[in-house]
């Protein structure tokens, strides 16, 4: 909401210097790297937003001086906001629990209320909203599809083949700062043979997003979004830290398709190391097939998933120091959802919280650093 990127963000002292979370990561991956003996592929997610800003930091910054592969995956599905219904509004206004001001306050809040809904209105309800800069315009579209984009932006591929022995990956949040490519879990996720293993943590009452729920008899992770009513939300003791281990064969077959069409997606004639790359040029048809298979594949999967509708606030800027702020529509798909799937098989851990926490606001920052976070994350890295 600051118009940075949070991944940019020199957001504590660590080590005598302040550390920004890509430099956090990259440290604990070349520990692990050194202490296994192999650098560590590591893959760092971006949008259309943030994908540039971030490039250009790396490459102004040598990478942070990593050892192993490093890669942007930059994002290939992209929404349009649109103009909420009066009916939206009046749901987020007037239904949800609400702070009451004082007398003076209250009316100027409703007053304002009263004209964003005539605008909304006046824009025509659920039309697509294009009334402002091209980058207030478009949104995310939510992180279920972080993994299926590596598989249509070619970095997937770029991987097989430099590693065409690769199986597993860890997928974490930016803000997950204590999570590491631990080879205890990894194990566990192994021995269970499970297609994904999610880390959980004990609920405290400032977690909100979600969490561990039985439904309909099948336990599996329920978005905050999802429940009914917002105090149902605290009955759950486990919260979905978001972080997961992934079976790249089996969730490749969840989706109906192989190694060899990711290979082939991105111009690759064989399996492995020592497969042959098309120069340059326009796709063959059997890429272009492949391409298609995946894409897809993956809106399959994204069908069966519920799609949430989100009000957020966006800016539209005059000039001259003034702006004025519109609520907008938009909708979003999420990675937890695939728990709900029966051909998932999904696996659940509990972690310390020390591990699985998030640091997603700035508040949060003094008690990080005074209940042995940030050491803890301190000991799991190696700076360059």
């Amino acid at each position: 909401g600051a118009g940075t990127c949070k991944a940019l963000h020199p957001y504590a002292r660590l080590a005598g210097r302040h550390r920004t979370f890509l430099e956090t990561h990259l440290a604990k991956s070349r520990r692990a790297g050194r202490a296994f003996g192999t650098p560590l592929p590591h893959v760092f997610t971006t949008s259309y937003a943030t994908h540039a800003p971030i490039a250009e930091f790396l490459d102004r910054v040598g990478n942070y001086g990593y050892p192993g592969p490093l890669h942007l995956s930059p994002g290939r599905s992209v929404g349009l906001r649109l103009i909420p219904t009066v009916r939206d509004l009046r749901f987020m206004w007037e239904e949800m629990p609400q702070q009451v001001l004082d007398v003076q306050q209250q009316k100027v809040r409703d007053s304002l209320r009263a004209a964003l809904m005539g605008w909304a209105r006046a824009a025509g309800e659920a039309a697509d909203y294009t009334d402002n800069v091209p980058l207030q315009c478009l949104h995310p579209v939510g992180h279920f599809y972080e993994v299926p984009n590596l598989l249509r932006n070619g970095v997937l591929t770029r991987l097989l083949a430099e590693r065409p022995q690769l199986r597993w990956l860890l997928l974490h949040n930016i803000d997950t700062l204590g999570a590491s490519a631990d080879p205890e879990l990894l194990g566990h996720h192994i021995a269970e043979g499970a297609c994904l293993t999610f880390e959980v943590i004990t609920r405290r009452l400032e977690d909100r997003g979600g969490g561990l729920a039985r439904v309909n008899g099948r336990v599996r992770l329920v978005e905050g979004l999802a429940m009914p009513r917002e105090e149902d939300e605290f009955r759950l003791r486990y919260y979905n830290s978001m972080t997961t281990w992934i079976d790249l064969d089996r969730f490749l077959g969840v989706l109906g398709v192989t190694r060899d069409d990711v290979l082939k997606a991105g111009g690759f004639s064989g399996t492995g190391a020592l497969a042959g790359h098309r120069p340059a040029g326009a796709p063959s048809a059997g890429a272009t097939a492949a391409q298609e298979k995946i894409t897809a594949a993956i809106r399959t999967l994204a069908a069966k998933l519920p799609t949430y509708v989100t009000l957020k606030d966006v800016k539209k800027r005059w000039g001259h120091g003034q702006e004025d702020v519109f609520p907008v529509a938009q909708f979003e798909k999420l990675w937890g959802d695939l728990t709900a799937l029966p051909e998932v098989d999904s696996r659940f851990v509990v972690v310390p919280r020390l591990r699985g926490q998030q640091l997603k606001d700035q508040a949060q920052l003094d008690g990080w650093l005074r209940d042995g976070s940030a050491a803890y994350v301190e000991a799991l890295c190696e700076w360059a």
